[in-house]
């Protein structure tokens, strides 16, 4: 049997998605869902944005503010008290650029780089509980769902 809404039509035999509007719009909801979920499992005594700001900082290596501020997609202002507050946590640690005084960058503390490892651990750890739940078919399943992901995100 088929039924159809507007601009969509589903065979609710085999659940089968016909439009492809509709199976994006499912999939960019599962994943910001999955994406919400995950960023609630931080380490304790820091935020998941303080955990994202931490990672670029890993990732950029030495950033500027402004790096960092613009990697992550928020204004300098808000990038300044997030790196105040990682920094009162012992987190983070800024110097002067040795180029240009006038410039500060962050970088890792150990501790930071511990929170982060831990941060990363907890994710991974929610998600492996997750799949304990599924089938052997269905975390097969996923794996090749993964692998389709990836290239979706390599076109980009």
């Amino acid at each position: 049997m088929t039924t159809t809404t507007p601009g969509n039509s589903v065979d609710t035999a085999s659940g089968a998605l016909d439009s492809e509007t509709e199976l994006a719009a499912r999939l960019r909801l599962a994943v910001l869902r999955l994406s919400r979920r995950l960023r609630q499992q931080v380490a304790g005594g820091v935020t998941s944005t303080q955990v994202s700001a931490l990672a670029t900082v890993e990732r950029l290596g030495t950033p500027t503010l402004g790096e960092l501020a613009a990697s992550e997609q928020v204004r300098p202002p808000s990038m300044t008290r997030n790196v105040v507050g990682l920094e009162a946590a012992g987190l983070v640690r800024r110097r002067v650029d040795d180029d240009d005084r006038r410039v500060a960058r962050v970088m890792l503390t150990a501790e930071g780089r511990r929170v982060l490892q831990r941060s990363r651990s907890l994710r991974t750890a929610f998600l492996a509980r997750r799949l304990r739940r599924l089938s052997e078919s269905e975390r097969q399943s996923l794996g090749d769902l993964v692998r389709l992901l990836e290239k979706l995100v390599d076109e980009a």
